[in-house]
């Protein structure tokens, strides 16, 4: 109760502090104390100019121009057209970079080209066409239903029976009127503006002004065809063959035959090897000069090596004599661009040249005279006879073709064709007692053939292998030398597998580019190869080490040849025209 009277007393004081004061002057008056908020002031003038920024980015098109938008926008915002400032220096406004089309910016249409072409055709033959907008159509639409709501382009199967049909009983309609079965008016005939007149005029838009075949030619006219007969005839004959030159040849000798009536190629009869032994070459003991271009390749007499032979790049072959006077012996001319490459026979009676002018020829040795001439009519680079006794008459050649082709010397038949290469045909070698053969091309690829046999028995082929433009076959026959066109020579075994012996790699000369000949030693110990810089290198084969280089040529040292019988006498022939003889 105490409690529940103080309570009263309390709430009858503060009734009365808020009644006017009628207090005494002594009393203080009362104090006013300004309300406080602890949360910093805040500028809302950017706040307020960003909403109202947002509001307005939510009505305008997107920049096509930005990477990131960072509110969700609208269908119609995505698909507005493209509208941006305009261009000062354009007359439409629009920059060259916005253009597509001459009169400006043009946006790919909702429908394809083949649909709105039938819509249209359609609509201007039916009267109708089908709404892009929606799955209903447009148009006189009595039409649609008397149609099938068919297009121009989708004619149904009854109706195109039904067209031909129409078309055949015009076209008896046609012959009935000109056969003169109905009875039709005289004067309709004879009047143009006629329908019977027009369907008896009528004639094919490929019908010939001339009525009837002619059979004989005038005088003028034959003459023309004889002409044009014999032009084609000279220019297939340039085109599909080889180009065509008289054969020449000059002995440039004392005599064809000696007092004892021996031929001049006939070998030396004390011509035998000394020692079986090679040693390098150190010094010039020869000059042959008489070609005056380049010379492409250099042969010796097989066996004895007593003649050397030449090809130039003067269209000529000449054969030097290398034991007695050193001079040439004779001039083959029978070729009308450079000389490519040539062989000899197992005996040396005969030789294979084969020239840029498209035709491979078949020398007498001894008299000059062409035996025969092969061409396909492409250019061969590389010809071989097979090395066996008894197959002395089977020649191939590598084609820029792509092609090998085998001829029948004694025929002049084409009996084979080795056709797998996928660029030209670069060099040819028979291995495995001549059972087989292998090739390398301008594809960067060997192949390993069984020879008479068009496929392919092994196929190499590496990324990281280059063209490979000449080989020579090891005197133990067991392994191939590649020249390499990255500047280095590979080993390939001639065993059953062709691999590439990773251990022997010779390397140091500068090939890129260059067919240079690569070849042996006659008793296998050293590797010899010309190179793009007119030099000589000579490597050790067992420890793959440079042996010695000569300075042979100005220019590019192309061919090289150990002579067969005098082990330190190596021949080679160069750009410059020169071929040279080192002991």
């Amino acid at each position: 109760m105490d409690l529940l009277q103080t309570y009263a007393d309390k709430s009858d004081g503060e009734d009365q502090s808020h009644q006017p004061s009628t207090s005494s002057p002594d009393s203080s008056p009362p104090r006013l104390i300004p309300s406080k908020s602890a949360a910093p002031k805040v500028d809302d003038t950017m706040l307020a100019l960003t909403v109202a920024k947002a509001h307005q980015s939510h009505s305008q098109p997107i920049d096509p121009s930005q990477h990131v938008v960072a509110f969700n926008p609208t269908y119609d915002q995505l698909w507005a057209p493209i509208y941006g400032p305009a261009h000062p220096y354009a007359k439409d406004g629009i920059a060259q970079g916005m253009r597509n089309h001459k009169l400006g910016f043009v946006e790919d249409a909702a429908i394809e080209s083949f649909v709105f072409d039938e819509q249209y055709n359609t609509f201007h033959k039916y009267g109708y066409a089908a709404d892009p907008s929606g799955n209903n159509y447009i148009g006189d639409l009595d039409a649609l239903q008397k149609n099938d709501a068919i297009s121009v382009y989708n004619i149904p199967q009854h109706e195109q029976k039904k067209r031909k049909i129409e078309k055949m009983k015009d076209v008896e309609m046609e012959d009935e009127v000109v056969g003169g079965e109905h009875e039709v008016d005289p004067t309709e005939i004879d009047n143009p503006a006629s329908d019977v007149w027009l369907m008896k005029n009528k004639k094919s838009p490929w019908a010939g002004k001339k009525e009837g075949v002619q059979t004989e030619l005038t005088e003028e006219q034959k003459k023309y065809a004889e002409e044009y007969a014999k032009k084609k005839e000279e220019k297939g004959h340039s085109g599909e063959k080889g180009e065509h030159l008289v054969d020449k040849t000059t002995f440039h000798g004392k005599e064809e035959r000696d007092y004892q009536g021996r031929s001049w190629i006939a070998p030396p009869k004390d011509a035998k090897a000394t020692n079986d032994h090679c040693y390098i070459p150190k010094r010039l003991i020869h000059t042959w000069s008489g070609h005056t271009k380049g010379v492409s390749a250099i042969r010796f007499f097989p066996k004895y090596g007593h003649l050397i032979l030449s090809a130039g790049m003067d269209t000529k072959v000449k054969i030097w004599d290398v034991f007695n006077s050193g001079k040439c012996m004779r001039t083959y001319m029978g070729h009308s661009k450079a000389v490519r490459d040539i062989s000899f026979c197992n005996d040396g009676s005969k030789f294979l040249t084969a020239g840029y002018d498209k035709n491979i020829k078949y020398w007498d040795t001894e008299t000059g005279q062409v035996i025969s001439t092969f061409s396909t009519g492409k250019i061969p680079y590389v010809v071989k006879l097979n090395p066996d006794e008894d197959k002395q008459n089977i020649l191939l050649a590598g084609m820029s073709d792509k092609k090998i082709v085998q001829w029948d010397i004694n025929t002049g038949q084409t009996t084979q064709e080795y056709d797998q290469h996928l660029g030209a045909v670069n060099t040819i070698t028979f291995v495995d007692n001549n059972r087989r053969f292998v090739t390398s091309s301008d594809d960067k690829s060997l192949r390993v053939w069984e020879f008479g046999i068009p496929v392919v028995i092994k196929y190499i082929s590496e990324p990281h292998m280059h063209s490979m433009p000449a080989i020579s076959l090891h005197p133990n026959t067991n392994w191939l030398a590649a020249q390499s066109l990255d500047n280095q020579i590979l080993i390939y075994s001639t065993r059953e597998r062709f691999q590439l012996n990773k251990k022997k790699r010779f390397a140091g000369h500068i090939v890129a580019g260059y067919a240079c000949q690569v070849n042996f030693s006659p008793d296998g110990r050293f590797v010899m190869s010309g190179d793009g810089e007119g030099k000589c290198w000579f490597w050790d084969w067992k420890s793959c080490k440079v042996f010695r280089t000569l300075k042979c040529h100005e220019g590019v040292c192309i061919g090289c040849e150990w002579h067969p019988l005098e082990q330190s006498k190596v021949a080679t022939c160069g750009w410059d025209g020169l071929i040279k003889y080192w002991d």
